[in-house]
């Protein structure tokens, strides 16, 4: 009997022995919610590469949309990209886990002037990966008119020959901007009074495109185009006839960071990510696939002259910049007086 019980007991042993060496075999992942174009492929491939984590990635084409998959239960993401106004609305929801510092030890390579930012003043929530700005492109050899702002754009001169984000809150603080009205001041008679100003604008335009913006004025679709400052850096890149300017009624100033949601089932792999793209010689791969402002000063250090050159990367002398606060229930009212003008025959 004695031998029996003897047999059992390690039988049972065996079997509770294999499930734990099956969970230390298994496969470790991360899974990441990044906009779209935004994340090398190199650099996703060299961080499994090196850690053995898998990277799953699922793409948001605006900050609106990140927010409300977030926002309606989305606990199966590990890190994702938020801009700065969006960052301040989950922080204030407590959506964000804060971030475990010493396992990031290369955030000391970062540039100071990008660290503890007013939508994360303590600097717990959240790591920038890139910053920029929203201007115009223009085809110098198909506009020959100065274009210094949001009116030149607009002017009825290049109807129909325009891209734009496709992005409601950018589109209506173009509008307020030229009434000299902040970016983050949406009230509703602001609003009223950014009305009749899209009803001209927008018939004009042809291209609503967050994604590519890019891709209309490579193809000649368009001559004129209010565009993210890394694409904008693609194209001159491409063909100097493609010319970045900030808007002189003022621009905005975006920084997209890294930062990881409340209830995260892989936290720590997020952090080890966050830490790998902080090394110098990763961030500048970042830099060279996606030319925005580099906020990792010592990856900087490592940009190529041309690079460092770019007037859309690293505009010289910028105008009025802006950054975006979370305005609340305004961004529901923002999206629907541009969706009424858009839609409209």
């Amino acid at each position: 009997m004695k031998t029996i019980r003897l047999i059992l007991a390690l039988t049972l042993l065996a079997a509770t022995a294999v499930p734990s060496y099956g969970q230390a075999k298994k496969k470790q992942v991360l899974n990441l919610f990044c906009w779209s174009e935004y994340v090398p492929q190199e650099v996703i491939d060299g961080f499994t590469k090196e850690t053995g984590i898998k990277v799953n990635t699922e793409n948001y084409a605006s900050n609106e949309e990140m927010l409300s998959k977030l926002l309606a239960g989305g606990s199966k993401y590990d890190l994702i990209q938020p801009s700065e106004y969006t960052i301040e609305a989950l922080i204030k929801k407590e959506k964000l886990d804060a971030l475990t510092l010493e396992n990031i030890p290369n955030l000391k390579n970062l540039d100071p002037k990008f660290t503890k930012m007013p939508h994360d003043p303590e600097g717990k929530y959240s790591v920038p990966w890139m910053a920029g700005t929203v201007g115009i492109v223009v085809n110098t050899a198909k506009v020959k008119t100065p274009i210094t702002g949001y009116k030149d754009v607009f002017a009825g001169t290049h109807k129909r020959r325009i891209v734009v984000l496709n992005d409601s809150r950018e589109i209506v603080s173009w509008a307020l901007a030229t009434l000299g009205i902040s970016a983050n001041d949406m009230t509703p008679e602001n609003l009223e009074k950014a009305k009749p100003i899209l009803a001209t604008w927008l018939p004009q335009v042809k291209v609503y495109d967050s994604d590519s913006p890019k891709t209309a004025l490579l193809n000649g679709d368009v001559d004129l185009g209010i565009v993210w400052s890394g694409e904008a850096a693609i194209l001159w890149k491409k063909n100097k006839k493609f010319s970045y300017v900030l808007p002189a009624e003022g621009a905005h100033q975006f920084i997209d960071s890294l930062a990881i949601p409340k209830g995260a089932p892989n936290k720590e792999n997020a952090e080890k990510f966050i830490n790998y793209i902080l090394k110098p010689e990763v961030s500048v791969r970042i830099s060279g696939e996606f030319p925005y402002t580099n906020p990792n000063a010592e990856a900087v250090k490592l940009l190529k002259p041309e690079q460092r050159d770019n007037p859309a990367s690293y505009p010289p002398g910028a105008p009025k910049l802006e950054t975006f606060k979370d305005i609340g229930a305004a961004a529901k009212e923002i999206d629907k007086l541009v969706t009424d003008i858009k839609g409209r025959k």
